[in-house]
């Protein structure tokens, strides 16, 4: 099943250069600051290979849980304020976000993008096991995963390689083929695209298309959205998040679009995740 508004993978992410510009002023890669995770209790979590991680949990105990995973920027104020919405929706959600990098923080593109280089990305998807793990071992019995960007593309990598996941809502971002075939996604997966995105074989049209392709060939449900007139992280809408997007280059602001996203977003999580 395809939904579509308007209407190659990577080789490898962590190999390839998105196409912004660079932020005028740098600043060295910092901790996550306390102060902003005042909505959340931070917890640590074991992998099944005993590395341990943090991770930062908000909402209801006993509700169903989501994974929310980080853009390329990390564990910042964005990510933050989507997990936190993500847990006040409908009649609630348990959000954990687990620190893919580890506490540090990309303060403009290319620190983001040194970070995304350095990342583990089959390391990540033990994280992501792990958390839905956490979720399930405390109150939920049901979860699913969401991520932005870099988190989006591990979002559906988690729906072929992490089984105990029950659905996906990915944003712009489609795993390398190295990573995950998402031919093969065990879970259902909902994903949005804007039709301006520039980000070339990882969250343009032609990414979006040939995802739906892949996804068609699962037998699993899925959705594919691409919404006309808007660009790549269309979802951020906090005035830092518009800024940086400005600061990028990417000057779309559409709040019917995001309406319309977190409209079908919830819409999913309730079908898969309800009881």
């Amino acid at each position: 099943m395809a939904l579509l508004l308007a209407s190659k993978t990577l080789s490898l992410v962590r190999h390839r250069t998105f196409p912004s510009p660079i932020s005028k002023f740098r600043t060295p890669i910092r901790s996550m600051a306390d102060s902003a995770s005042s909505h959340f209790q931070k917890v640590q979590i074991r992998r099944g290979d005993d590395t341990i991680f943090d991770a930062y949990v908000a909402g209801k105990d006993d509700a169903p849980g989501i994974v929310v995973l980080q853009e390329w920027w990390g564990v910042d104020f964005e990510v933050k304020n989507h997990a936190f919405d993500i847990a006040k929706f409908d009649s609630g959600y348990k959000t954990l976000i687990p620190d893919l990098y580890r506490g540090k923080v990309g303060l403009d593109v290319a620190e983001a993008q040194h970070l995304m280089d350095g990342l583990d990305w089959k390391g990540a998807i033990e994280d992501i096991r792990a958390s839905v793990s956490w979720l399930k071992a405390n109150g939920s019995k049901k979860v699913g995963v969401t991520g932005y960007c870099m988190g989006g593309a591990l979002s559906i990598a988690s729906a072929v390689l992490v089984p105990e996941v029950d659905a996906v809502v990915a944003f712009y971002g489609v795993p390398s083929s190295e990573l995950a075939d998402p031919s093969m996604v065990k879970a259902p997966v909902q994903a949005h695209f804007g039709e301006l995105d520039n980000f070339v074989g990882f969250s343009d049209i032609m990414a979006a298309k040939s995802l739906e392709e892949k996804l068609k060939s699962s037998g699993v449900p899925y959705e594919v959205h691409i919404y006309p007139g808007v660009g790549h992280a269309f979802m951020n809408r906090s005035p830092d998040g518009v800024k940086r997007r400005k600061e990028m280059g990417i000057n779309d602001e559409d709040q019917d679009v995001v309406d319309l996203a977190w409209s079908r977003f919830r819409s999913w999580m309730t079908l898969y995740l309800s009881p």
